[in-house]
């Protein structure tokens, strides 16, 4: 089984910090740090709600975050909670 190929672009949740926008990361239970993007603004807006903000990325904006914040794990359209609860 191969891997799971990106679509050209991806939206990324994004949070402010600082007085900046930065792209969300999530820390994981194992303590890795983790990229959530989704292939379509509705996935995004089901785990982070209507008014989530967000940025639109390709391939090598993806890169670029990596470079500026390295991330161990990248999900493609995963849920935040399974269960279907939202929040942290």
């Amino acid at each position: 089984m191969g891997q799971p190929t990106l679509p050209p672009v991806v939206y990324a949740p994004t949070i402010d910090l600082d007085g900046a926008t930065r792209i969300r990361m999530h820390e994981m239970r194992d303590g890795r740090t983790a990229l959530f993007v989704y292939s379509a603004i509705d996935r995004l807006e089901e785990q982070y709600g209507d008014d989530a903000r967000w940025v639109l990325l390709g391939v090598d904006d993806l890169q670029h975050a990596f470079e500026q914040v390295p991330y161990d794990l990248l999900f493609l359209d995963r849920e935040l909670h399974p269960e279907g609860a939202r929040g942290e």
